[in-house]
């Protein structure tokens, strides 16, 4: 062996000679029994980050771990198209690059430009996996725009469609005025912002608002029926008052839905722009105008504002009111949450638009099921499927604390919104002529027919990925034998958009759950606890640190101390300590080789060579110790992977291979050895049995650390064709 492991030397050439001999495919194990995951599909929206090679770390070491189990295992890959992502990518440097958006170039020129953008995205990205040592089944790879996963998305949606389940309504959704799209719930991120909250007389109210420039249609002034300030108010009340453009009546609401507590416990109530306000419009029947444009700006209902864009009329409707003494007093360090577009960063301006919907509360008879405590025709909804496998623990997520998290979402959920009014992405199969509608898998033979120029939420392909992967609509061989998979790790922060979507499109499409255990990772912070971002400059590309260090490094400096759901803050310092380890591991292996011999016994085992020699009572002390320290190392890494304490996996190699065996059991044995040409016949077994003790040790780490045990798995001869299809070491006598 070489002084120094070269990984720069070993990595490519690996990976090369794993995929080349067909390692990552299951039919390498064609009689275990099935363990499958699929890739969480990253986004072709440019490069991997820290968090991805997270995901993929954690994700190989479980595959690795059950193919030397003797698992018939599949690691299933594959990119999301990531729909608004990505067009909201390259339109934005369509902007930055030529002064154009998409309405410029048209629908057929930029969606082949987000095309061109996309595949070499994925090019990047398949590098990267494939530099980390993701040990994925290459020739199965998917996309979530393909094809095939376009005919299932179609299949999914007539379905659904056919069902009711799909309708189209008029209801207030989350509208981007710069994307000039709708944005779903999951997708809006809220951002603290101070500003001037305004208290305006309204008639012989008091009401508060940070938006004055929504008020122009306020005709409605809501309580809380039990608030005793107002018990002379009956609900229906009529009122005239004189307001922005003169005078108005108003009609008094009593409804419990009202914060008594906040303000004066009175307040006016905007329909079209205010989601609270538009369901209390829906519930007692109340008329809705819309006062701002899908442009951001004011509609005539704002007389001479009209035209304004309501950034520019804000401080000129306010001194109109402050004019007409309706301006009561400014509080001017209001501190609010406003909603953004975490796609854009455009705040988004609440809109009653028609739109494409999933109902998650309308009842159906369930079709096919194999869900337990669900029979087939039984009516449910999709609400009560996504409740009802989690609570009855067919789907189990570890850390187990966000069970209540989903709970309270599932709780809360509305009708999902999936139509986009973007360009790149599935287009929705539903096509008009005149008043006639008609949804199928395939556009209608006839002329005449315009197709629904909205695409769907990314999410909606999302959520079949674990089937479509596999080949659905049709029933194919990995489908039988690989779903519902066995784990789905991936980002506590995708929980919603992610998770809970994947459970509501499979139990409902396949009367089965998705996967049998969810496993949530934290997000991967910089050395200071610091979420990474590009306006920071924190962010980290995983092949830097792999090519200074080495992949194995990163990959177990990312593990180390990482709890399942936890965040981990990565330093530098860290990747590099796991560096030292790796040259601690390939030091052992050099001593050992150094003091090779040709093996009368070829043992290919610990218990072969003990048997050999006579039993336990045969060894020396130092290696009775050692094998006894090793046979509990194996026992707990095997635990601590089966229950996803990775972290914990590590850290007990860590401490057996640079202090139990290096530290201690090295540096007994170099005794024997220094000065002899050749091992005597009291050394002869002790050599034998470091070896063996050195290549299990190898087998424990490999999950983790594929690469550099590979290369010295190879250096010893007669010991199989790789390590990663070798066996694991279960137990010793």
């Amino acid at each position: 062996m070489d002084k120094a492991y070269n990984f720069e030397e070993v990595e490519n050439k690996l990976y090369r000679f794993w995929e080349s001999e067909g390692f990552f495919k299951p039919e390498i194990n064609p009689n275990g029994k099935p363990f499958s995951i699929v890739l969480p599909p990253p986004n072709v929206t440019g490069t991997l980050h820290m968090g991805h090679a997270l995901m993929l770390v954690i994700e190989d070491v479980l595959v690795r771990y059950h193919r030397m189990k003797g698992y018939k295992t599949l690691w299933l890959p594959g990119t999301d198209h990531a729909a608004i992502a990505t067009h909201a990518k390259v339109e934005a440097e369509l902007w930055n690059t030529h002064k154009q958006n998409r309405f410029d170039l048209g629908r057929e020129v930029f969606v082949r430009m987000v095309e061109e953008f996309a595949q070499n995205s994925h090019d990047t990205i398949a590098n990267q996996i494939r530099h980390m040592g993701a040990s994925v089944d290459w020739t199965r790879e998917a996309y979530t725009l393909d094809e095939e996963r376009n005919h299932a998305v179609r299949v999914a949606f007539k379905k659904m469609f056919d069902e009711g389940l799909i309708y189209r309504g008029a209801k207030i959704v989350n509208w981007d005025p710069r994307m000039q799209t709708t944005v779903s719930d999951d997708e809006v991120e809220w951002k603290e912002k101070e500003s001037e909250f305004y208290y305006l007389q309204y008639g012989p109210f008091v009401i508060g608002t940070a938006r004055p420039e929504t008020k122009f249609g306020d005709k409605y002034v809501v309580m809380h029926p039990k608030d005793k300030r107002y018990t002379k108010y009956i609900h229906g009340d009529k009122i005239e008052l004189e307001w922005i453009n003169g005078k108005i009546t108003a009609t008094i609401i009593k409804d419990d839905s009202i914060d008594m507590e906040f303000g004066t416990g009175v307040m006016t109530i905007t329909p079209w722009h205010d989601r609270l306000d538009f369901d209390i419009a829906e519930k007692h029947g109340l008329d809705k105008e819309q006062i701002i444009d899908f442009n951001g700006k004011l509609l005539p209902i704002a007389g001479e504002f009209k035209g304004l864009h309501i950034k520019k009329a804000r401080p000129l409707i306010v001194e109109k009111l402050k004019a007409k003494n309706l301006l009561v007093k400014v509080d001017q360090k209001y501190i609010h949450n406003i909603a953004t577009n975490s796609r854009g960063g455009e705040i988004i301006e609440p809109q009653v638009k028609e739109q494409w919907f999933i109902s998650v509360t309308k009842e159906f008879p369930m079709g096919h099921s194999e869900l337990k405590g669900i029979k087939k025709g039984e009516m449910v909804t999709l609400k009560q499927l996504m409740m009802h496998v989690v609570q009855s623990e067919q789907i189990t997520f570890t850390p187990n604390n966000f069970i209540k998290t989903y709970y309270r979402w599932i709780e809360n959920l509305r009708d999902w919104c999936i139509s986009r009014q973007i360009w790149y992405g599935h287009r929705i199969p539903v096509w008009y002529k005149g008043t006639q509608v008609y949804c199928d898998i395939v556009p209608p033979k006839e002329e005449g027919w315009k197709q629904d120029p909205d695409t769907l939420d990314t999410w909606f392909s999302s959520g079949i990925w674990t089937f479509s992967s596999m080949g659905w609509p049709n029933e194919t061989k990995d489908l039988k034998e690989f779903h519902p998979t066995s784990v789905l790790e991936t980002g506590y922060d995708i929980l919603f958009f992610w998770v809970a979507r994947m459970i509501l499109m499979t139990t409902y499409l396949r009367g089965e759950i998705p996967f049998k255990k969810v496993l949530l990772n934290g997000l991967v912070r910089d050395a200071q606890k610091q979420k990474m971002s590009k306006s920071k400059g924190n962010i980290i590309n995983p092949l830097d640190y792999a090519k200074v260090y080495g992949t194995d490094a990163l990959r177990i400096a990312l593990i180390f101390s990482t709890a399942a759901g936890n965040d981990i803050a990565l330093s530098e310092d860290r990747v590099r300590g796991m560096k030292y380890f790796s040259n601690k591991l390939w030091n052992i292996a050099r001593f050992v080789s150094m003091h090779e011999v040709v093996d009368e016994i070829d043992a290919k085992s610990l218990d072969e060579l003990i048997d050999h020699i006579g039993g336990e009572q045969k060894l020396q002390a130092a290696d009775r110790q050692i094998i006894d320290i090793l046979k509990k190392t194996a026992s707990s890494v095997s635990e601590n992977i089966e229950s996803f304490r990775l972290h914990e996996a590590t850290q007990t190699l860590y401490q057996f291979v640079w202090h139990d065996f290096a530290d201690k059991y090295i540096e007994q044995i170099k005794k024997s050895f220094e000065g002899a040409e050749k091992p005597t016949e009291n050394t002869y077994p002790q050599y034998q049995i470091a070896k063996l003790i050195l290549i299990d040790t190898l087998k424990l780490l490999h999950p983790f650390m594929p690469y550099i045990t590979e290369e010295i798995y190879l250096k010893i001869p007669g010991h199989g064709q790789s390590i990663m299809i070798s066996a694991w070491p279960n137990a010793y006598k």
